[in-house]
């Protein structure tokens, strides 16, 4: 099932399959360039995207819940995403690990590519972590936006308008994190 919607973050588009998200995409200017965007991430993750089993209950029920934690992650709200069940397929032994540990980040905090590597027992990796949080296909839902570069920079970001989205997703969560402490 694939799905486009716009929300305060620009359209977002997510591929759900088997009660499993696959793939979500964000920050785009039309809900078209999203789906786009969303076909190619696929494709290039070798998972087509042309199934011919009717959507199930069970998918149009997960993209309900995960447009509607999308929609209010866009707007600044913690978002706890834990629940949802995601697609690890393809992914190595030492890449599901970074994903797990990725995906418990709390909201509002961060850790480095190094320290992230060295949570999944493995210290020194912290080049092969960030190219894992490079082709992460679910981001927001795998907050790699949470992690970052030594010494608290930035690093990279893959996701439309880059390091800008990556900064502002961030400020966001610090934004919410005082808000909640008032």
């Amino acid at each position: 099932m694939l799905k486009s919607f716009d929300s305060a973050l620009g359209f977002m588009a997510f591929f759900i399959d088997r009660g499993e998200v696959l793939a979500i995409t964000f920050g785009h200017p039309t809900g078209a360039v999203a789906r786009e965007s969303l076909h190619k991430l696929l494709a290039s993750s070798g998972i087509p995207t042309s199934d011919a089993n009717a959507d199930s209950v069970e998918d149009s029920f997960l993209a309900e819940q995960l447009e509607e934690r999308l929609t209010c992650f866009a707007k600044g709200e913690a978002v706890d995403f834990d629940d949802l069940p995601i697609s690890l397929a393809g992914l190595t032994r030492f890449q599901r690990l970074v994903v797990a540990a990725c995906r418990a980040i709390p909201w509002g905090e961060t850790l480095t590519y190094g320290e992230l590597a060295e949570s999944v027992g493995h210290p020194g990796a912290a080049r092969a972590v960030g190219s894992v949080m490079s082709s992460n296909r679910i981001p927001l839902v795998i907050p790699c936006h949470r992690v970052l570069a030594s010494g608290g920079r930035l690093g990279g970001y893959s996701a439309p308008q880059g390091l800008a989205m990556k900064e502002r997703l961030l400020e966001a969560e610090q934004a919410a994190l005082a808000e909640l402490a008032q």
